[in-house]
């Protein structure tokens, strides 16, 4: 899964440069590794807590997500497109099916709850998106602040300029080369692919950035060519990535994982990139 999706699945993807020639001929690009897990945070992974508290946490926010889906949609996954994403997300990270079922199930007596955008500046001048579910949300700017503030950063206006939002399909990338990957890529009707690693197993994965109208078309696509699509959405994806130096990489990763411990906050996006 990208954004990084502070259940594990989508870290931030790069910007990907389309090149178009004139029709029908479409270039694709072969974005090179980025983004989640290793790609990035190899090098600072040791800072990492137990994974034990990070699945709780995960569990927690993915219970939290569908019920608010169900409220919104209804609990048919075939009449409500969020809450089958959430199911196809959940079944790909393992969760207890019990937890799902329950969370399907006490869906009404959940609080209401609205989702907030803040966005913010980190060391470095890296620029975040931080999602929050809440059911007040002076209580989560303040706490959001807060985490800021104590880990070289703070909210910043005009940082959601740096990203757009793009239809993100994501298939395990195991015995697919580059060569074929870019052939999917343009079988399928994607704009771009990018090869990513999960951030906890570290799989290789590659990623298939198109047009949110064009997801499910992408998607589609790629499942009869005979991919098994491991989750698709739309996700923010930065327009330019900032590189960042060990120390600094270093800062903005624990600025991060504090990010994540907040209750409220879902998912972040970045656009940081890791110097070599």
């Amino acid at each position: 899964m990208a954004g990084r999706v502070v259940l594990g699945a989508l870290r931030t993807l790069r910007p990907m440069n389309r090149v178009w020639r004139s029709p029908p001929v479409r270039a694709v690009h072969l974005s090179p590794p980025m983004c989640a897990g290793h790609n990035k945070w190899s090098k600072v992974k040791h800072i990492k807590g137990p994974k034990d508290e990070a699945r709780g946490r995960m569990i927690a926010k993915f219970v939290m997500m569908i019920k608010i889906a169900v409220k919104e949609g209804g609990p048919n996954p075939d009449m409500n497109i969020n809450l089958a994403q959430l199911l196809e997300q959940c079944r790909n990270k393992n969760i207890p099916k019990a937890s799902i079922e329950t969370a399907i199930k006490n869906a009404e007596k959940a609080k209401p709850a609205s989702r907030h955008m803040f966005e913010a500046r980190g060391p470095g001048g890296c620029l975040l998106l931080i999602e929050v579910l809440t059911d007040n949300s002076g209580r989560s700017q303040q706490d959001v602040r807060r985490v800021l503030s104590k880990n070289g950063g703070m909210l910043s206006e005009g940082a959601r300029h740096n990203f757009t939002r793009r239809g993100v399909v994501v298939v395990p990338g195991q015995s697919v080369t580059s060569e074929r990957a870019l052939e999917l890529a343009i079988e399928s009707g994607a704009e771009d692919v990018a090869e990513t690693e999960d951030e906890d197993d570290d799989a290789p994965l590659l990623q298939f950035i198109c047009d949110n109208a064009d997801m499910w078309k992408v998607r589609t696509s790629l499942e009869q060519l005979g991919m098994k699509v491991t989750s698709a959405g739309s996700e923010f994806v930065p327009r330019t990535l900032l590189p960042l130096d060990q120390e600094q990489l270093e800062s903005a990763y624990v600025l991060i994982e504090a990010l994540s411990d907040c209750p409220d906050v879902l998912r972040i996006w970045d656009n940081i990139q890791a110097q070599s």
